[in-house]
């Protein structure tokens, strides 16, 4: 059983001496000298190799392109065209450069305006042919700013000519009915309500209108034809019911007429425009209508006293009858006023009484005091 095994182990070591034996012989017929020799061992093994694998895939992207437009632009002809030579250059002295004035123009010199009595914003303005905004822009302004007499304006672009104010019309009224007229405290006043006595109500709910009980009124507001200045719109004046220990001590006796209250129209800074009537039922016959006022139109102040507005149609009056009455007219301003007028009915109607006031320019105080109206039939 064992003789196998010992052949292959006899052959084993017969090779291997055969293998020593021939490697001794190729020596031997090299020459003396030892020759090495590179042996190479050829092993054939399995091997287990990790591959790793890639897969390639295509992806489509958008991309913007921006598309330049190549124009072709001529080429700059070589030829220059033919002109006449210029004439050869004189030798002259070079001139002294100018120098360049980089500062600002001068303003005009005669620019500064000193208010006086009576003046507004808007007389200013119309006298000098500047702007009411221009103005207040270039004195830090407002349309509602003090002016005291003696004040110094700047008036830009303003060559210093005055327009003339316009001449006004006598500020004496004349009665539209020239018949001497009677003392109406000797006859029965047919006004309800006649001296503003009795109780007030807010006219149409506003709060700034109190108007005595019995009395209705009336307001513009908006456009004003009498001005190139379109922030000199009229504005509604307030108007109170005013006892007399609302007001100065000195001044009760000027604004009161009768009794112990009167009605304050006014508005600071603003033009106005309003009227108080009442509607009253009459018989035929001849009656007259005499009503009391305080033209209270302050320009300014000099020392806490009030100076007096002198420019022409500063203040305005007018007779409501219906829709009629008398034209506007200008009162005495800073004292009481009383005017008769008088007219005649031929048959039994209700007639709409009562009296319109007006500012047509912003003043520091548009103001009114109206107390005592009568009426009275004469015949």
């Amino acid at each position: 059983m064992n003789k196998p095994e010992n052949m292959s182990a006899f052959s084993h070591h017969f090779f291997s001496l055969l293998f020593v034996l021939t490697i001794v012989l190729i020596l031997a017929a090299c020459g003396g000298e030892p020759q090495t020799l590179e042996v190479t061992r050829v092993v054939t093994q399995e091997v287990q190799v990790t591959v790793e694998v890639v897969q390639l895939a295509t992806v489509e992207v958008e991309v913007e392109v921006e598309v330049t437009r190549l124009v072709e632009v001529p080429a700059t002809p070589t030829t220059i065209p033919t002109s006449t030579p210029l004439p050869e250059p004189t030798a002259t002295t070079p001139a002294e450069p100018t120098a360049t004035n980089t500062n600002t123009p001068e303003p005009v010199t005669n620019n500064v305006y000193t208010v006086v009595s009576g003046d507004t914003l808007s007389l200013i303005s119309s006298r000098t042919g500047v702007s009411v905004a221009n103005i207040t822009a270039a004195n830090n302004l407002t349309t509602q700013s003090l002016l005291s007499v003696g004040q110094e304006l700047i008036i830009p672009n303003w060559d210093g000519s005055l327009a003339p104010i316009p001449t006004a019309p006598p500020i004496t009224p004349v009665p539209t009915n020239p018949a001497t007229p009677v003392d109406p405290s000797s006859l029965t006043n047919l006004f309800p309500n006649p001296s503003f006595e009795a109780d007030w109500y807010y006219f149409n709910g506003v709060s700034e209108w109190q108007i005595p009980v019995g009395w209705l009124m009336s307001a513009d507001e908006g456009p004003n034809p009498f001005t190139d200045d379109p922030n000199d719109t009229f504005f509604r004046p307030e108007i109170r019911v005013v006892p007399s220990y609302d007001l100065a001590a000195g001044e009760q006796s000027s604004f009161i007429f009768d009794g112990n209250k009167t009605i304050k129209a006014f508005k600071g800074y603003a033009p106005t425009s309003f009227a108080i009537f009442t509607d009253i039922d009459l018989q035929p016959g001849t009656y007259q209508f005499t009503a009391r006022y305080f033209p209270d139109i302050v320009a300014g102040y000099e020392n806490n006293r009030k100076i007096w507005a002198a420019v022409p149609f500063a203040a305005e009056v007018r007779v409501i009858q219906n829709n009629g009455g008398t034209d506007w007219f200008q009162p005495a301003i800073g004292q009481q006023n009383s005017y008769v007028y008088e007219f005649t009915l031929t048959q039994p109607g209700t007639v709409r009484l009562g009296m319109a006031f007006r500012n047509r320019f912003p003043m520091n105080n548009n103001g009114w005091f109206i107390d005592h109206w009568s009426l009275v039939k004469r015949q």
